[in-house]
């Protein structure tokens, strides 16, 4: 895990670089190879969906000390992500996707603030439940390409979240288990941040 935690705080600089690089275009490309470097990057290009998605990995080591544990959470998100990615590239208009993402954001943050436990399942059943919504924002804003070309940006769009949900994991392995202070300013930070995006959407 230390090598992990290494990893991840060493790669931490390139995220805003490969934000950048994705320069806000969400013009559809036709290839496959395109299309999962667009679901690869698009992760990273909301502050929202960044915070949120650090904001699980960072409150599964916190609340599941345990890594076997710990890693349940994540991939339940990853696993319900793709639900509302598939969701959106068919064409469902899922209701409230935007104040719940930012519902997510502020609550994810409270839960890192605060270190809450719960017991698995019911962290992994509400992880999963913002990440539909997280999803199906996704799935809009990539639709357009069929076949192989959705199934490439999906395939991105998953790995993009599994790599900063590590990252979520190595920073609160590394850091906030050892700091409770950065836990509790992170995440008081994150809650800070889905409480302006939920009023600006009033």
């Amino acid at each position: 895990m230390k090598k992990v935690t290494s990893i991840t705080l060493a790669a931490l600089p390139m995220l805003p670089a490969i934000a950048l690089a994705h320069g806000g275009d969400h013009s559809h490309t036709h290839g496959l190879a395109d299309s999962f470097v667009q679901g690869l990057v698009h992760p990273f290009t909301g502050i929202d969906h960044l915070a949120a998605m650090l904001a699980v990995g960072v409150w599964s080591v916190l609340a599941f000390p345990r890594l076997q544990a710990a890693w349940r959470v994540p991939v339940a998100f990853v696993a319900m992500l793709v639900a509302g990615a598939v969701a959106g590239f068919a064409g469902l208009r899922v209701p409230g996707v935007e104040p719940m993402i930012a519902a997510s954001v502020l609550a994810l943050g409270l839960l890192v603030a605060v270190q809450s436990k719960m017991p698995w399942v019911a962290a992994a059943a509400l992880a999963g439940g913002f990440a539909f919504f997280h999803g199906a924002a996704h799935g809009y804003e990539l639709a357009g390409d069929g076949g192989l070309a959705a199934l490439g940006a999906l395939a991105g769009m998953a790995l993009g979240s599994a790599i900063l949900h590590i990252t979520g994991m190595g920073l609160g392995h590394g850091l906030m288990q050892r700091h409770q202070w950065l836990a509790r300013l992170g995440g008081v930070g994150t809650a800070l941040l889905g409480a302006f995006l939920l009023i600006r959407l009033a």
